[in-house]
Order: structure tokens, then C-alpha cells, then sequence
């Protein structure tokens, strides 16, 4: 039988719970996964029937992806902010952008809401420092990989970042788009893509980050010649781990971008 103690210590464990606001549908296969891994991280820390507090706003990737292709970030981040004040309004403690290419518009997100955003660069840059590395590959979207709101802040954060050469930028950008954003897998997009991770890694690359939510589901770690970082699952656990921080007496930085 449960005493009173411990059910009391059970309700004060999810009342201490974050609750965490999830921008997602960008694309939708790689929000389910950041939902699964927040729930995995939660149940592993607490046990028993425990699972994240979670807020969902899924948008329709159709029309983020036409204003990507049309330099329309401006509507774009209204979009996102608007869904990121309802999430607000309905409780969130803190917003993640379960994309790395919309993390161009954290700071339009940003000035919509009053609640801070977790941004994927700053997860990402405390896995590379957790592993030693200095100079590492960065993959992902054309707009990840040739512009600053990324890769800048990594460089800001004192790293050294390699793309690839335009044409290996076209290849990733295509298969994203054109394959892995429809859930298409394909061995020979694989094969291309762990090509161009040979190059950059014989050019000095110590690791490779996976700079967008898709690509994990093409590149695994035995595939590749050094350390993978997943984006996907380093910025769904910081969310984990920010939302049990009080609760599990972790700590996570949070800073409004």
C-alpha cells in the first residue's frame, strides 16, 4: 500500500514539472521524435508512470517550407510566434523550436512571448564541449549551412565549423527537402551524403553535427569515421532535463536568445 508520504512526494514531483512548449510539424516525423525522447528522458529520471508535461503547437510544414523558398522569414516568424504565444498563454514555461533551420527566427519568436526560448545552438555547444571538440562539420539545410544563426553562434561559442563545398550543400539540402522531410529513405542518399562526412572529416573535422531534425534518420554513428552529434536528441534532452530541473535538482542554462 502507498503511504500518504509517498503520494505526496509523488504529487509534488509533477507538480515541480516544467512544462515544456514545443513549436513542431517542421517536419512532423522529427517532432515525433523529439516528443518520444523528452518522455524517455523523463520516465528514466522519475520512473513509475511519470512522463513530460508537454504542449504541442504543430504547424503545416507546406506553408513555413513557401516562405523559406521565398526569403519570407519576416511571415515565417510570425507564424511561429504566434503559435509560440498561444503555447504561452496556455501554460508553457519555456518554448523549443523542434527545427534547426527556424532558429533563424528566435529572436522575431522571441520579442512575441515572454517566456525564454532553448536554443539549439546553446545544447549543442555544451555536447561539443562535454566532448572535447574544437573543429567539427556542421550538416544541414542550405539555410543552415551557408547562414550565421547556427553555425554564428557556434563560432561565437568558440568552435571551429566546416560546411561542405556547394555542391555537397546542394545534395544535403535536396535530400532533406526532396526525400527525408517525406520519410523517404534512401541508400544511396546515405552513401552520398557519409562521402562528404569522409571529406570533411580527412579536411580535420573531429566530429559532425547533424544540423537538421531529419538527418538522423539517414546517418548513424556506425556509419560514420567520428562522433555524430544528433541535434535532435542533444536539444530534446537539454528540454528534459530544463523541465525536471527542479524537480531532480539538475540544472540546464536557459537564456532568452
Amino acid at each position: 500500500m502507498t503511504s500518504k508520504t509517498d503520494q505526496n512526494e509523488s504529487e509534488n514531483d509533477v507538480t515541480t514539472l516544467k512544462t515544456i512548449g514545443m513549436l513542431g510539424g517542421m517536419s512532423w516525423e522529427s517532432t515525433a521524435d523529439y516528443y518520444h525522447i523528452v518522455n524517455e528522458v523523463v520516465k528514466e529520471r522519475l520512473g513509475g508512470l511519470h512522463s513530460a508535461r508537454v504542449l504541442l503547437h504543430s504547424v503545416d510544414f507546406f506553408e513555413i517550407e513557401k516562405c523559406q523558398s521565398a526569403g519570407d522569414w519576416d511571415t515565417a516568424g510570425k507564424i511561429l510566434g504566434g503559435a509560440a504565444h498561444g503555447l504561452e498563454q496556455a501554460g508553457a514555461d519555456f518554448i523549443v523550436i523542434c527545427t534547426n533551420t527556424m532558429h533563424k527566427v528566435a529572436d522575431q519568436i522571441q520579442s512575441q512571448i515572454g517566456v525564454p526560448i532553448l536554443h539549439i545552438a546553446d545544447a549543442t555547444a555544451e555536447a561539443l564541449n562535454s566532448l572535447g571538440l574544437h573543429k567539427v562539420a556542421l550538416l544541414g539545410t542550405r539555410y543552415t549551412m551557408t547562414q550565421d544563426f547556427l553555425k554564428g553562434k557556434l563560432v561565437d561559442a568558440g568552435f571551429d565549423v566546416m560546411v561542405p563545398d556547394d555542391a555537397g550543400i546542394e545534395l544535403i539540402n535536396r535530400v532533406i527537402f526532396d526525400e527525408l522531410c517525406l520519410g523517404q529513405i534512401r541508400d544511396d542518399s546515405r552513401q552520398a551524403i557519409l562521402e562528404i562526412v569522409g571529406e570533411l572529416s580527412t579536411a580535420g573535422a573531429e566530429g559532425v553535427i547533424l544540423g537538421c531534425t531529419e538527418l538522423p534518420m539517414l546517418i548513424k554513428q556506425p556509419d560514420c569515421p567520428v562522433p555524430i552529434l544528433d541535434t535532435t536528441t542533444i536539444h530534446a534532452t537539454a528540454a528534459a532535463m530544463r523541465a525536471l530541473a527542479e524537480t531532480s535538482g539538475g540544472s540546464t542554462q536557459l537564456s532568452t536568445v
